[in-house]
């Protein structure tokens, strides 16, 4: 792969990779470490690359699978809240403690029910609903079949909606 190539597509897919993979290991360190690891073994296996159909998926099912060996080898299952305003960079005045209370307590509450779906529920959900990927860019990601993405789509927004509503 170029260094072209590399700039043009795998680095600005930097912080959906991160995202994900914090979705996975809840710690904004380890999830800088998986994507940097992620970005060193696509470098290193530059001559490989032109046989990849789709790059993107492929970056997303590394940084999937290398999170989910990191949970499982580290057994680094932390619940952290939501990365502070300094780490997303946003600082705006007109926030109250009040509001800012309410929507950490939010996103907490939205991060423990996704904790509750399956993995599979988790992955896909995560995706579509964070990352915004299409069914087929997740189906490649996953390396599953679009209707087993739509299957666990539903079912995870179902389960979501039961968890959030408190029927359970």
């Amino acid at each position: 792969m170029s260094h072209d190539k590399f700039h043009r597509i795998i680095l600005p897919l930097k912080d959906k990779l991160f995202r994900l993979a914090w979705s996975i290991v809840r710690d904004s360190a380890e999830a800088e470490d998986i994507v940097q690891d992620v970005f060193v073994k696509l470098w290193t296996k530059n001559d490989e690359w032109d046989g990849i159909e789709n790059l993107e998926a492929y970056c997303f099912r590394a940084t999937k699978n290398l999170a989910f060996d990191r949970v499982e080898s580290l057994s680094i299952r932390k619940t952290e809240n939501i990365a502070s305003e300094s780490e997303n960079g946003v600082f705006v005045d007109d926030i109250t403690p009040l509001l800012k209370l309410v929507e950490t307590e939010r996103n907490t509450l939205i991060y423990k029910c996704i904790d509750q779906l399956s993995e599979n529920q988790k992955m896909v959900f995560q995706l579509r609903e964070i990352e915004g990927m299409s069914y087929k860019e997740i189906a490649d990601t996953m390396e599953i079949s679009e209707d087993l993405v739509k299957v666990s789509l539903f079912r995870a927004r179902n389960k979501m909606r039961e968890l959030l509503s408190g029927k359970q």
